[in-house]
């Protein structure tokens, strides 16, 4: 799968990720079945619905592809340390959202090669939003069945620069650090719509100082670097994938305007 085709791939990956958004709406308003995982996190029918869907489309597409998703994760580190590219998924990005119906919840399909997240699709079911990119391809945004429309970062960043937070995962710490970047607004966002916001020029960056898993952060990942922006360890280099057994994101930063130092403040606290 070369960058000549990454296009018709990116098309496809958007149909899919429709097609599980789909499923996923036919439980929002209803009986969502939630049970609790072993990390006390939640699980609905959704989520499920959207896995079994996905993952069966992506095997039957690319059957040399191996997949990857959140709600089958148990793939041996023995078995995955050798893979050279694989199909990262979050069937449904931001569960909590979904149950509490604020529509800030994403499908999340990306293609990881050589530990890089080089495409990826993110969809919004509530809107039927579709963000997507490639490495070397570009980044668009495409709503309903309405023409995609290419989107880039903002560069310069906005005065005062807009910072993007979780809502579900607050951090109190933030605020002192944030200070230090000078005059900011803050908004707060759920899933991966805080990645989409600086994708489309309408966020300028998103610390991310809590815990994150490797499903979590691909997909929107590719989008963004696809727009420009980058998505950052603390160290400054860019956020990798399938190099150790845990699943466990570190902390990361996502920003548009390359030119500035966004990780300044907190590089004095936390090094």
């Amino acid at each position: 799968m070369s960058v000549l085709d990454s296009r018709e791939v990116l098309e496809q990956l958007v149909d899919i990720s429709r097609r599980a958004g789909h499923k996923i709406l036919e439980w929002y308003g209803g009986d969502m079945g939630i049970t609790r995982k072993s990390d006390d996190s939640p699980l609905t029918r959704a989520d499920l619905a959207s896995h079994n869907l996905i993952h069966a489309e992506l095997s039957a597409r690319w059957p040399d592809i191996p997949v990857l998703s959140e709600e089958s994760a148990d793939i041996p580190w023995e078995t995955r340390r050798s893979w050279q590219q694989y199909w990262l998924v979050d069937p449904l990005d931001g569960t909590k959202e979904f149950i509490n119906r604020n529509g800030e919840f994403t499908v999340n399909i990306a293609l990881i090669r050589k530990h890089q997240s080089i495409m990826g699709v993110v969809h919004v079911p509530v809107t039927d939003t579709s963000y997507f990119g490639a490495r070397g391809s570009g980044a668009w945004c495409q709503r309903g069945n309405t023409a995609a429309t290419t989107i880039g970062v903002r560069q310069p960043a906005a005065q005062p620069a807009v910072i993007v937070g979780s809502r579900s995962h607050a951090n109190p710490e933030l605020a002192s650090q944030l200070q230090r970047l000078g005059p900011h607004e803050l908004t707060s966002m759920g899933s991966s719509l805080k990645f989409c916001l600086i994708a489309e020029g309408l966020a300028d960056f998103y610390p991310r100082l809590g815990p994150t898993c490797e499903w979590d952060t691909a997909a929107a990942q590719a989008v963004v670097e696809a727009a420009g922006g980058r998505v950052v360890k603390i160290d400054g280099s860019a956020l990798d994938y399938n190099g150790k057994a845990l699943y466990l994101n570190p902390h990361f930063f996502v920003y548009g305007d390359t030119s500035r130092d966004w990780l300044l403040p907190f590089k004095t606290t936390d090094q």
